[in-house]
């Protein structure tokens, strides 16, 4: 029993420095979140950077949002979707609301020849900033090989959440380059973090755009651009499937003006203070913890719907 008490000793002071560890970690968090967000401070966004900014995916949720936003500081906006019907229609609420020009490019992701057609129509303009947005997720949460129409799905994650990303910098960063300012944010997501099975290839999609940007930040800042990972967890979107907003899930339009705060102080960001506490918690769980929820989580809502299609 006495040679037992030296093990039980050291398990305890093992398990209570983990514990101090991971508290001293997220209030490390929670204090540098209120400096972003709870002082008031210059947006790094503005025509100062360069008159137009250029938003994919930019007529639902949070790529709306961040060209209404950038559309209040200031900016003229060049909005890139899909269906030229909402572009008209986003472009002309825009103009109206914040009094500036707007463009709209008609352009599906899910096609690797639309850069072309976007390079001639962003021609001659002066970007300041560029969001890259467009992005597309599975139906549900399902096992790799059970998803549905697996070749399709791969072929058109790959193309938007990565491809596009990749191509959109490629136009639009020389010029920025070349006057030495400008601002790049591209949306990944909290699933990017850590890996997220049964929602695989999306999870890595996302993990491919942080780590692009994390790069290229490094690689260009001393040439005077700033580029931002922002890392959201579930906003209240199309894309989510998420109606209704609460603390922990906002609208696109509350979290992006939070995310805007922190363009120019921090790099990488999951974009608002409670999503910025989410990914405190998700990052410093130990695996085995980790795994159970994430698969857990998944699993059930996995469940629901198989449920509700199996009933229609």
């Amino acid at each position: 029993m006495e040679s037992s008490l030296p093990a039980a000793g050291f398990l305890y002071w093992v398990g209570a420095g983990t514990v101090a560890y991971l508290a001293l970690r997220i209030l490390y968090s929670l204090f540098t979140a209120l400096q972003v967000w709870g002082l008031g401070h210059e947006l790094g966004v503005g025509p100062g950077l360069g008159e137009w900014a250029v938003v994919t995916g930019s007529t639902d949720g949070i790529g709306k949002s961040y060209a209404e936003e950038l559309a209040k500081c200031g900016m003229k906006i060049v909005l890139i979707s899909r269906s030229q019907d909402k572009l008209n229609q986003v472009s002309s609420e825009i103009r109206e609301k914040f009094k500036v020009e707007t463009r709209t490019i008609s352009a599906d992701f899910t096609s690797e020849d639309v850069y072309d057609k976007i390079k001639a129509n962003l021609a001659g303009l002066k970007i300041g900033v560029l969001v890259n947005n467009v992005g597309i997720s599975y139906e549900y949460p399902e096992y790799f090989l059970e998803v549905p129409d697996l070749d399709n799905i791969i072929k058109k994650l790959i193309t938007v959440n990565i491809l596009s990303v990749c191509k959109m910098t490629r136009l639009v960063l020389p010029g920025m380059v070349e006057r030495s300012k400008g601002v790049i944010l591209n949306l990944s997501s909290v699933s990017g973090m850590r890996p997220v099975p049964l929602i695989t290839i999306y999870s890595a999609s996302k993990a491919f755009v942080d780590f692009f940007s994390q790069c290229i930040h490094e690689e260009y800042k001393s040439k005077g651009i700033f580029v931002q990972s922002v890392l959201p967890y579930f906003v209240a979107t199309k894309l989510a499937k998420i109606q209704r907003a609460s603390l922990m899930v906002p609208f696109p339009e509350t979290f992006v003006k939070s995310a805007l705060k922190t363009v120019g102080l921090k790099s990488r960001t999951n974009g608002s203070l409670m999503h910025c506490l989410v990914g405190s918690v998700l990052s410093t769980l130990p695996s085995w913890l980790y795994w159970k929820i994430v698969l857990s989580a998944n699993l059930s809502i996995r469940a629901r719907y198989l449920r509700k299609a199996k009933k229609n």
